[in-house]
């Protein structure tokens, strides 16, 4: 029968084991080894590592987004409400005029006349007066008028006392009225005249 023998092992052996352990479960020290709180940062994230898959749903919520931070491109159509409208702004600087538009064009210009006679009373200053109007003829308008009397005395107390327009149904000057005084101790004849033109 053979004595077995107590021996120690040799320093050699006791390294060698020592290495082959380490080999054996360094991967598995590695595998259930964990990170230490707070440990990853801003700096040990790459740039743009964290992508939306990433995000727990519903982990981001008002009290994570700074306040301000977000702009209107980031909410949906609608899910901001519009604000009260400000005050008006100040008038903003006149712009450059605009190029002058094309010239209009007039027909030959027809003067139509008509005329009246005033008498004068008895009593000296006091004007007896005469009316007359005269309106141009078919679509024709009237740009203008003016009077005449047939006596034309420097010294003679002739006036106009009133002229003014006559309008058709389309509101366009197609006329005018005219009042004359006569204070010369005679009968004189008073005229108006209307420029008229086809537009």
């Amino acid at each position: 029968m053979r004595k077995l023998w107590n021996r120690r092992p040799s320093p050699a052996m006791v390294v060698a084991c020592v290495a082959l352990l380490i080999a054996l479960g360094g991967t598995s020290v590695a595998a259930v080894s964990q990170l230490a709180r707070n440990s990853v940062g801003p700096a040990q994230l790459q740039f743009a590592a964290v992508t939306g898959p990433k995000i727990r749903s519903n982990a981001v919520n008002s009290s994570k987004v700074a306040n301000r931070s977000l702009l209107r491109a980031d909410f949906a159509p609608g899910q901001v409400p519009a604000g009260p409208t400000g005050p008006q702004g100040p008038a903003g600087p006149t712009g450059p005029g605009g190029a002058a538009g094309s010239a209009g064009v007039i027909g030959a210009i027809t003067v139509r006349t008509a005329a009246t006679t005033v008498v004068d009373g008895t009593v000296d200053n006091v004007f007896n007066t005469g009316r007359i109007e005269r309106r141009c003829e078919g679509n024709e308008r009237a740009i203008s008028a003016g009077t005449s009397w047939g006596d034309d005395g420097s010294d003679l107390k002739l006036v106009t006392q009133e002229l003014e327009p006559l309008f058709n149904a389309q509101n366009q000057v197609n006329g005018f009225v005219a009042v004359g005084g006569n204070d010369t101790g005679q009968s004189s004849n008073f005229t108006v005249h209307v420029l008229c033109f086809t537009g």
